[in-house]
């Protein structure tokens, strides 16, 4: 299917501390005359970009459902800031860049996220930290519940595959060209298994590993001795927890949300990956639409 032309795409002001900065964003379908809740895709990382949730936008068409996708800043189309120090990269500083967001669509009262992979964190620390009014629905795709289960996954499915595909990986952010060339090789059977890569898919990547990619938040401690596991009684609203059968977040890391979350629906793609959105989309967007329509 292709993806949607945006209604709009632009760039927004976000206020932080003393400091003015970009995020820059794209919408799909109608955010005038909706009548549906927008739905605001949250992309993973940290330190990616919004190119590989395109298919999301999907639901502007088919389930008539505004659809927003931004680069968080730091990352791809929005103001970079490689001089800050590790301490500066937050959960908190995310949250506030998606309240800016939602108030400068005037969208507060009633809207829907979908948060992906690290996205999925933001999403649920956004609802346990701010008890957000107007949020409905909250969709976790192929997140993680604490970093250690994250952590323990990652090193459980390396081991299946070749050494200097080990090595490289181990070397980390320390190597960014050899950890991205076998970075690559292990998402092609744990990541998004279409294949060639979608170009989004790559474009996201790229704006990290790429020849003139920026892996200052890629590179940050966000997500040390993280976990949510403890707070999920916090989350108020309906959720959908996604995962793959091949996926990174195996269903021990997505397995907490389903425990811990009072109204909450559990759904394994049995042929994906990390994003079943490429690699079942339509079967991915008629379950999305149908649970936000709840």
């Amino acid at each position: 299917m292709a993806t949607t032309k945006p209604s709009a795409e632009g760039t927004i002001d976000f206020p932080y501390n003393g400091e003015t900065f970009q995020t820059y964003y794209k919408v799909f379908g109608d955010l005038n005359n909706r009548t549906r809740s927008p739905l605001i895709a949250l992309h993973g990382g940290p330190g990616l970009s919004h190119d590989y949730l395109l298919p999301i936008s999907d639901l502007a068409t088919t389930a008539n459902i505004p659809v927003i996708l931004y680069d968080q800043i730091g990352n791809a189309r929005s103001t970079h800031l490689k001089d800050k120090p590790p301490t500066f990269w937050t959960v908190d500083l995310f949250i506030d860049e998606l309240v800016n967001l939602l108030n400068h669509f005037n969208i507060s009262d009633s809207f829907d996220l979908l948060g992906h992979s690290w996205g999925g964190i933001l999403g649920s620390e956004f609802e346990v930290r701010r008890q957000p009014a107007g949020l409905k629905h909250l969709i976790l795709s192929d997140s993680l519940a604490a970093s250690a289960l994250w952590n323990k996954s990652n090193m459980e499915l390396m081991q299946s595959m070749p050494k200097e595909v080990q090595e490289g990986l181990g070397a980390g952010m320390k190597d960014p060209a050899k950890f991205w060339a076998a970075l690559q090789e292990f998402h092609k059977v744990y990541g998004c298994t279409v294949k060639p890569f979608p170009q989004e898919y790559l474009d996201s990547m790229l704006w990290v590993f790429g020849p003139n990619g920026d892996p200052t938040v890629a590179g940050a401690p966000i997500l040390k001795d993280w976990t949510i596991i403890d707070r999920l009684n916090l989350v108020r609203v309906p959720a959908f927890v996604i995962n793959g059968r091949k996926d990174i977040a195996q269903d021990f890391v997505v397995k907490p949300f389903f425990d811990g979350i009072k109204k909450v629906k559990w759904v394994t793609f049995e042929n994906s990956s990390h994003t079943p959105f490429f690699e079942e989309r339509e079967k991915y967007m008629k379950l999305v639409g149908d649970f936000l329509a709840l």
